[in-house]
């Protein structure tokens, strides 16, 4: 008993010795920083397809499925001319939660053209290096004062690795999409969105962030990390809401997600406690990451939204996948009179839990793309003649009800059982074992190209551009 409370002392000294990294990680302004963009990029193409994708939590597995996902885009070819294009040239936004944030993240960084060495730079390597992972009483007295690793951990791992030391700056290039990456403010028990809008409410300015921050917030699992911290001291910088946010703000009948958001953005100018943003796992309020896209349809007030005018006329086909790398795992209590136990009883709520939020955010997610195909169809069949061959440079083959939106949820689900079973066995670390890593990009692949609804839609596109069999063939033979 003396021993163990001598190291208790001792560890309690330690601890109160010790400098935890946590920042906060901006810089405060004097002046606002600029708005979030009214529209997501215009494609250099004809416009005529836009995809979008949001990556689901779940660590390193989440990554892998998700960059299988990218490849397996990278592997149809939609158009031949005036040269070659496949899906991946068509992503005018990307999201992503935990750990498909890093995926998204760094798809936003590297591009079309240089994502492509994500699995030797992250999915192989062991980003658990700079953790504290044993247990010791140091340990669980910072677990005590909030988490366990700081930004020295994680956080330092991706800067130094992955994103070589990049800020939101590098995101800011003609041809990439625009990227979101979510948090969880638990203060205001929202998500907390990487944007323009979101930094100019702190009187900070996004583009001096570093990625690597961003997405060690958007995977920082309670306890096992401690929160990321965001400066709200609210100097005077001259900010002026957004108009999106003063609607939402006063209409009642705006909806909740949209008012709950445009009410935290509120609460870092004009919460007189609120000093410092604190930041957790974007799983805690949107575990498949599609909150960005959400509320950019809610936030614009318009029919086409976040599409630009023209390219809602540009338009044909529109596919949104959600890459879901959930697992499900087998559980022995189930077959038992009693338990579970209290370990298996945590795990059981929280599974529980991220299920149905998931099941919630896609199926309102589906509901909303629903409602924007009716707007966006009565918006095109309003134009006047003159506007539409302005917006796609002649009224030829013009059909103001042809466009597509696609949904899709890839999951392991949609894979045979044997190997949904090796799946959902690959726990959520940020270290993996080869195989692993392979078979989950494998899963990713394998999960697009069997879904006959994105098949279809891609049928039609490549029908459209005159795509012959056989370069597809070529294209996935390579």
């Amino acid at each position: 008993m003396f021993r163990l409370a001598l190291a208790v002392a001792v560890s309690l000294l330690v601890a109160g010795c010790i400098a935890d990294d946590v920042g906060p990680i901006n810089l405060l302004t004097s002046e606002a920083g600029h708005p979030s963009p009214t529209f997501i990029p215009d494609p250099a193409d004809d416009g005529s397809t836009v995809v979008g994708l949001a990556f689901s939590g779940g660590g390193t597995r989440a990554a892998a499925f998700s960059y299988g996902v990218l490849r397996a885009l990278d592997d149809i070819v939609i158009d031949e001319r005036p040269y070659r294009r496949t899906l991946v040239d068509d992503i005018r936004m990307i999201s992503g939660a935990s750990g498909g944030a890093i995926a998204a993240a760094y798809f936003g960084y590297k591009g079309k053209d240089g994502y492509q060495d994500f699995r030797q730079r992250f999915l192989i390597q062991d980003a658990e290096a700079d953790l504290r992972t044993s247990v010791s009483p140091v340990n669980l007295v910072r677990a005590y004062y909030g988490g366990v690793n700081d930004r020295s951990g994680f956080a330092k791992w991706l800067n130094d690795h992955l994103f070589d030391g990049a800020t939101f700056e590098a995101f800011r290039k003609p041809d990439r999409p625009i990227v979101w990456v979510n948090a969880s403010d638990i203060y205001n028990r929202t998500p907390f969105m990487f944007t323009y809008d979101t930094f100019a409410a702190l009187c900070s300015d996004l583009d001096k962030v570093r990625l690597a921050d961003a997405v060690a917030a958007s995977a920082a699992v309670p306890i096992v990390f401690a929160p990321i911290v965001v400066a709200a001291t609210k100097p005077d910088c001259g900010y002026r809401k957004p108009l999106w946010l003063s609607r939402a703000l006063a209409d009642r009948n705006a909806s909740l997600r949209l008012k709950a958001y445009a009410s935290a953005l509120d609460s870092y100018q004009n919460a007189d406690p609120l000093d410092y943003v604190k930041l957790l796992d974007g799983g805690l309020t949107d575990n498949i990451g599609v909150t960005g896209f959400s509320l950019e349809r809610s936030a614009a007030g318009t029919p086409y939204g976040p599409l630009s005018p023209s390219a809602a006329v540009r338009l044909t086909t529109l596919i949104f996948i959600v890459a879901d790398a959930g697992s499900n795992r087998d559980v022995s209590w189930a077959k038992s009179l009693h338990g579970p136990k209290a370990s298996e009883l945590l795990d059981a709520v929280t599974s529980t839990t991220l299920s149905s939020s998931v099941r919630d955010e896609f199926d309102a997610l589906t509901l909303a793309v629903s409602q924007w195909k009716e707007e966006l169809v009565r918006y095109r069949c309003a134009l006047p003649a003159s506007t539409v061959a302005a917006y796609r440079g002649s009224t030829g083959g013009w059909n103001c009800r042809d466009v597509r939106l696609v949904v899709q949820h890839l999951s392991f689900a949609d894979l045979d059982p044997a190997a949904q079973i090796r799946l959902n066995a690959i726990p959520t670390r940020l270290k993996l074992p080869v195989e692993e890593v392979d078979l989950t990009i494998e899963a990713g692949r394998e999960a697009l190209r069997v879904n006959a609804d994105i098949a279809s839609a891609v049928a039609a596109i490549r029908a459209r551009a005159g795509v012959s069999p056989g370069a597809q063939l070529a294209a996935q033979a390579n």
